[in-house]
């Protein structure tokens, strides 16, 4: 079922492939206890040569910290029950202020005016969609603002698939990224979030499940879209891989100053959004699995599900994000015993350098 979701066209399929058998239906599910507790201490050994389409998006919401390895089966459908009624009561609220929210539809024009006021009429194709009366809240005015952005992004959204040439599929991911950039105002919407988000709204069935796969990925990369008129959310990141190239191959830094491209600034969009068009759909997701087994921390579901006020996290009051940075106050018994070295350096930098990831591969590099 899982590949016709996909149906993949033959220039995707195009690129390097893992070595060997994919981590495979059966294998997963025979790392759960009868129970459901998760018996995985070194994850990047079940997916160093990838995770089969089938599972790939049950497999991330362990990767991405949406689960504790330690909980029960029972446990875990509670727990997504409870998410599916508070995303879906999430999509009401925007609903009431946007009709066209789920609704199969989504647009690709304004619907309301910069200063807030009704727009004309302009086509019997939108009139049903526009904004009948004048919108005075600044945050309901720049998010109505931002939803035909949203909707010429999603458009432009891995077109060779034929899973998006489906407006309802489409109008999955639109109505996803509207209700994420409603709850998270501070950052907004920003280009190249849709391309984070599309892979979980084609892996996971459930809309809601979507959501909360693309919400904790955002944990980890929101930093990466903070824009402001004087910085650039990835410019410490830029200045680290500057620092990375310097180390381990000098001769291609010292061409690059050369070249007047020492500030690294043609990696933005890497940087961004992982490399998600620098490297086919299925090369781009092989490449977050391994990142994201590597970083593994089982920690980071407890913090995530426990902010410092002791009430479950609502991301929309989510104001940092890195996963390692929360995760990284005490360093685990897992972390000490069963990491790789490359975890080991991963804790020692975030201790030090707020744990950015290519600080990481900087010590990694180093010490190689």
């Amino acid at each position: 079922m899982i590949g016709c979701r996909f149906m993949w066209k033959s220039e995707d399929l195009q690129g390097f492939f893992p070595v060997g058998k994919t981590l495979s239906r059966r294998r997963w599910h025979a790392a759960f206890t009868k129970d459901g507790h998760l018996d995985m201490e070194s994850p990047s050994s079940y997916t160093a040569r990838g995770i089969h389409p089938s599972i790939k998006g049950e497999v991330w919401e362990f990767l991405l910290g949406g689960y504790d390895p330690d909980s029960t089966f029972d446990e875990r459908t509670k727990l997504r029950n409870h998410r599916r009624e508070q995303y879906y009561a999430w999509k009401e609220e925007c609903q009431k202020m946007v009709p066209l929210i789920g609704s199969g539809k989504f647009v690709t024009m304004a619907i309301v005016a910069e200063d807030g006021q009704p727009l004309e009429e302009s086509s019997a194709d939108n009139q049903e969609w526009l904004v009948k009366t004048a919108v005075t809240d600044k945050r309901v005015l720049q998010w109505m603002l931002v939803l035909s952005q949203i909707g010429l992004d999603v458009i432009r959204t891995d077109r060779y698939l034929c899973f998006y040439e489906s407006e309802s599929n489409q109008a999955r991911l639109w109505d996803v990224l509207a209700i994420y950039t409603w709850l998270n105002p501070d950052i907004g919407y920003v280009q190249g979030m849709n391309d984070i988000c599309s892979p979980m709204i084609i892996l996971l069935e459930d809309e809601a499940d979507a959501f909360w796969c693309f919400e904790r990925a955002m944990r980890r990369l929101r930093e990466n879209f903070r824009t402001t008129a004087t910085s650039m959310g990835v410019q410490t990141q830029l200045g680290m891989l500057s620092q990375v190239i310097k180390t381990v191959d000098p001769r291609l830094h010292q061409h690059l100053e050369d070249l007047d491209g020492g500030e690294y600034l043609f990696a933005i969009r890497m940087l961004m959004v992982l490399f998600r068009r620098e490297f086919s759909f299925l090369d781009a997701l092989y490449l977050w699995e391994m990142m994201w087994a590597m970083e593994y921390n089982p920690n980071n579901f407890s913090s995530y599900e426990k902010p410092e006020n002791g009430t479950k996290q609502d991301p929309r009051v989510v104001k940092t994000s890195n996963t390692t940075t929360q995760a990284a106050a005490g360093v685990s018994g897992y972390e000490s015993k069963t990491a790789s070295a490359f975890n080991r350096n991963r804790v020692t930098a975030s201790r030090t350098a707020r744990d950015d990831a290519l600080r990481s591969f900087e010590l990694l590099s180093i010490r190689k």
